[in-house]
């Protein structure tokens, strides 16, 4: 593989590839002109409907396993020349089950890893999240900003990036380790543990009622569209300047809960529902904001998508689903973390 050469004739494998992010970045690939992409996925979280587009491709195979399954993973692995590793349960599934929580994130990291280094592939994308590093204690971001994660998620993810560059160090596997920041857009979660605060707002509003919102509200994000992250997680696979390196992947734009409310309020319409705020939620990171210098380095990668534009098209995705608003509405937990 060689610098902006892209992915081309390569056989690629992403775990949690039904799931949010992961489909956008199966259907990323085969736009890049991939030879195949192998989709591991247990369905917890992702859903096949998001592979819609992938399965009409014969390049896609779609494989039914947990990345803990040892014997599935050196099956998957055979012949695989990139990874992309994005399997994971998410925040507030760790309030409710940290051992499973670890389990998958660390664990089934490490187990991934091992069977990669066994199969020889030539590089593996660890995708991490800004969860690591906690509530920031210096703005903007970097990759050196100090990693004290709120929550078993963060510290789940914050192992697996360790035993990512480990791997690197110690058995020169090629890795990549990859610090999304807030991602957004089609195919985001509204249900159950997985739901986050945009998807879950936009449903609340379009059937009229208020946004939660925890706190104060003025907690901040970094927020991407899914089809940048997408984007940058490709040309970061792409960059073998990047192979051994920790990289920030963000808008560097920083974004308060309560006019993100307000942003997404204007896009549904006059009609949307007010907000209702609640306690503080546990393990709630207080300020994030990126300093991506490093991907804009390696890779010239900017985003670009305004988040106005992108609430916008989510906001007529969701208003345009198979589900009616109302059915939505009924899988969402308002306190997602409490089992």
């Amino acid at each position: 593989m060689h610098d902006n050469g892209g992915l081309q004739d390569s056989t690629v494998l992403v775990t949690g590839g039904a799931g949010f992010i992961g489909s956008h970045l199966v259907d990323g690939l085969l736009s890049a002109g991939v030879r195949e992409v192998r989709v591991v996925d247990n369905f917890v979280n992702g859903r096949r409907e998001n592979l819609a587009a992938a399965l009409a491709d014969p390049r896609t195979d779609v494989v039914v396993a947990d990345i803990r399954d040892r014997a599935a993973m050196r099956a998957v692995l055979d012949g695989v020349d990139v990874v992309f590793h994005l399997a994971c349960l998410g925040v507030r599934h760790s309030l409710h089950d940290p051992v499973e929580n670890h389990s998958v994130n660390a664990e089934g990291t490490l187990l991934l890893l091992q069977a990669a280094l066994t199969a020889g592939v030539r590089r593996f994308v660890h995708v991490s999240s800004s969860e690591v590093f906690g509530t920031a204690q210096t703005t903007p971001m970097d990759e050196l900003h100090p990693t004290w994660p709120e929550t078993v998620y963060g510290g789940s993810k914050l192992a697996g990036e360790a035993y990512a560059r480990a791997h690197w160090r110690t058995y020169e596997l090629p890795v990549i380790v990859a610090r999304p920041f807030n991602t957004y857009g089609p195919r985001s979660h509204f249900e159950g543990d997985s739901g986050e605060v945009i998807p879950r707002t936009i449903v609340r509003s379009l059937c009229g009622r208020p946004a939660i919102v925890f706190g104060d509200g003025e907690q901040t994000r970094d927020f991407m569209h899914v089809s940048d992250t997408a984007r940058g997680l490709i040309a970061l696979a792409s960059c073998e300047a990047a192979v051994g390196k920790t990289v920030n992947l963000g808008s560097g734009a920083e974004t308060t809960i309560n006019d993100l409310v307000t942003a997404i309020h204007w896009a549904v319409g006059p009609d949307c529902g007010g907000v209702e705020r609640l306690e503080d939620r546990p393990g709630d990171v207080r300020r994030l904001l990126v300093d991506d210098t490093l991907m804009r380095t390696l890779t010239g990668f900017r985003p670009e998508v305004r988040l106005e534009d992108g609430i916008a098209e989510l906001v007529w995705w969701f208003a345009n689903r198979p589900e009616s608003p109302q059915e939505m509405l009924a899988a969402i937990e308002d306190r997602n973390w409490v089992r």
